[in-house]
């Protein structure tokens, strides 16, 4: 019944954000698209677009239809089966650590070890999380650490709300701040390409840093202030009565008995540590980062390693770690010695503890699926460069900021958002005078911010679903952080769009 609690919430919620969105399509049927925007985008991607305002026509709005509506989760299942699978897999791998009981009695040693210095472990993991959103996008990646960290800081005195806040805003103020990130600065810088805009990589990487550190330190600051109020008090916990049943059902251990560490759950964490490692490893854009985009280096070096999935690391993505985790599954029973039953039942009980965190991220893609069949994402783009044409810098920056906030609501795919926004936020930054490269910093802050909290987010939904934590709850108790982030990304992006003209 407590998942179900948590779907309905998020599922009222995206369910009344497509009905809306679909009302306004239908209002604003046959409005016109500008030609200059369409003729800008990634003939790649948007063909049948380009090639429509090249043969003379317009692109206009569409109304939507109550198919629209009603196929939008099952189209949205689709469209995320990659991830819903991967989900669903992570799942079941979880479950069956889990049942080994490596998990519980390795987090007991840890909790045992870090007695008294239980603060530094969550600034550790915080910053390491930011490391990896800000170097190669960790995001939905991250749903698969929320069992182990959620336990581990549980265990050591704090709530659900305290290891949710370590994963998703550790890792979210890493991609907030994206330095090397091929997902966003990496797509983001492509696009300008495409359009042959001017930028620096060296700027975008100082101003991804100087984002990175300022949200990181604000989130380490509001983290730690209400888990040191936690830890003291039990009862200011902002936990609802039902999420702290929750908590405790899941992720406490609190009958008195000793664990006893075993040289069997050493090797199981082992397996499940190499297990994450191996993920990190296959998603980093070697190519990019490495070999500067030479696919031929880049596969003399890497392509022995696609012996298991077809694929080398560094293209690795959620099918093949699906894949990966399900055969980690595999070797994890066989090392624990599980019968066949034993195994199948175990690991879809776990599948099932995420199944409905995937039905919810399937939803939540069925807006951006009705968003694209009606051009809505182009309308609202086509708008907002017009209002923003003629404003001085000190309004630029927060006035884009703003729009991207927006758009990422919309379209919470850092790629996907930069491919059709930044050859026309980006040309027009570099049309009135201003540096491109700021842009770039402006589009990944505001998609940064608005993707710590999104209900139209699968890393948002999947992390607080994976620790029992209702949304409300979690923006309750975030509100005056994200807005502190805003300010100090605006006060960033605004000092910079000024200065590097």
């Amino acid at each position: 019944m407590k998942a179900k609690k948590q779907s309905l919430t998020a599922f009222s919620i995206l369910f009344i954000i497509l009905a809306v969105l679909c009302i306004i399509s239908v209002l604003l049927n046959g409005q016109p698209i500008s030609n200059d925007l369409i003729a800008g985008l990634n003939p790649d991607k948007y063909g049948d677009l380009v090639k429509t305002v090249a043969d003379g026509g317009t692109v206009t709005v569409v109304g939507a239809k109550l198919s629209n509506f009603f196929m939008a989760y099952p189209n949205g299942f689709v469209d995320a089966a990659d991830l819903i699978v991967f989900i669903v897999s992570i799942g079941g791998f979880i479950g069956v650590v889990m049942k080994t009981g490596a998990l519980e009695a390795g987090v007991y040693h840890l909790v045992k070890k870090m007695h008294g210095k239980e603060e530094v472990l969550i600034v550790i993991l915080m910053v390491l999380f930011s490391i990896g959103g800000s170097t190669y996008g960790m995001a939905e990646e991250t749903i698969g650490f929320y069992a182990l960290i959620t336990t581990a800081l549980v265990a050591a005195g704090f709530d659900t709300i305290v290891a949710v806040a370590t994963v998703l805003l550790g890792a979210g103020c890493g991609v907030l701040g994206s330095t090397i990130n091929p997902f966003a600065t990496g797509a983001a810088t492509s696009a300008l390409q495409s359009v042959n805009v001017p930028y620096s990589s060296t700027t975008i990487m100082v101003l991804g840093f100087a984002l990175w550190v300022t949200s990181l330190l604000i989130a380490i600051f509001f983290v730690l202030k209400y888990a040191r109020k936690v830890k003291a008090d039990k009862g200011s916990t902002i936990l609802s009565l039902q999420e702290q049943q929750d908590m405790k059902e899941h992720f406490t251990k609190d009958d008195g008995q000793v664990l006893e560490f075993t040289g069997k759950h050493k090797a199981v964490l082992i397996v499940f540590a190499i297990s994450f490692a191996i993920m990190i490893a296959s998603l980093i854009s070697y190519q990019d980062i490495t070999f500067g985009g030479n696919e031929k280096a880049y596969l003399a070096a890497l392509g022995w390693s696609d012996f298991l999935t077809g694929l080398p690391l560094g293209q690795w993505y959620f099918a093949e770690l699906a894949a990966w985790f399900t055969f980690a599954s595999v070797i994890i029973a066989v090392m624990a010695r599980m019968s066949e039953n034993e195994f199948i039942n175990t690991y879809l009980d776990g599948a099932k503890d995420l199944l409905s965190v995937a039905i919810v991220i399937a939803v939540a893609r069925g807006i951006t699926v009705v968003m694209k069949a009606t051009h809505m994402d182009f309308w609202i783009l086509d708008k907002s460069a017009s209002m923003l044409r003629g404003v001085p810098g000190f309004i630029f920056a927060p006035l884009s900021y703003i729009i991207y906030l927006v758009l990422s609501f919309l379209v919470p795919s850092t790629s996907g958002l930069a491919g059709f926004s930044i050859p026309v936020m980006g040309g027009l930054a570099n049309a009135l005078g201003f540096n491109a490269s700021v842009m770039v910093a402006v589009f990944s802050a505001g998609c940064g911010l608005i993707n710590l909290f999104t209900p139209t987010s699968g890393v948002v939904m999947g992390g607080l679903g994976a620790a029992k934590v209702e949304l409300k709850t979690y923006m309750k108790w975030g509100l005056k952080l994200f807005i502190a982030i805003g300010i100090a990304n605006i006060v960033v992006l605004s000092l910079a769009m000024m200065m590097m003209k």
